[in-house]
């Protein structure tokens, strides 16, 4: 394995690992709890690709579904697919240099769009007091990221750029 490979992977994992961190900083909502542990998914879209970052992020959902018991069962896959697709779609947007845009996009994104099949799956009674606090839990870990990106994005500013 390359040195580069080997970075990523890394890179990779301790964003996961973050991310672990995070999913046991619950914020109680109306269903369930929601937690920290997308933002550093969000982060690492500085340091790593949109792909990544994806997948950190969906190792960080099922963390966070595991310490409260799976509470969806198998429907905990759509969750961390729609939580790839959220953090790919902002690291795109962020690797386009759409600063402003890719924030309003990920909120509605995943604490709108994002729980759209539990209405059809689940009721649209969940659907509707899901976006009572997801919106609210998506907010803070953007805020979380909008706090800590510019820092961080001056730590990895290097020769080569960012990691690919």
């Amino acid at each position: 394995m390359d040195r580069q490979k080997l970075m990523k992977l890394t890179l990779t994992a301790m964003v996961a690992a973050i991310c672990a961190v995070g999913a046991v900083i619950k914020i109680p909502t109306f269903i369930t709890t929601a937690a920290l542990d997308s933002a550093p998914a969000f982060l690492s879209v500085v340091f790593l690709s949109p792909v990544l970052a994806g997948t950190a992020g969906v190792i960080g959902h099922f963390i966070s579904a595991l310490t409260t018991g799976f509470p969806f069962g198998p429907l905990h896959i759509i969750i961390a697919v729609e939580m790839f697709i959220v953090v790919w779609i902002f690291g795109a947007m962020h690797k386009k240099e759409m600063h402003f845009w890719k924030w309003p996009v990920a909120l509605i994104l995943n604490g709108v769009v994002a729980p759209i099949p539990f209405y059809f799956i689940i009721s649209p009674a969940f659907y509707w007091t899901s976006l009572t606090s997801l919106p609210v839990a998506t907010l803070i870990n953007l805020v979380v990221v909008a706090v800590a990106m510019p820092v961080l994005s001056k730590v990895f500013v290097r020769k080569e750029g960012r990691v690919h």
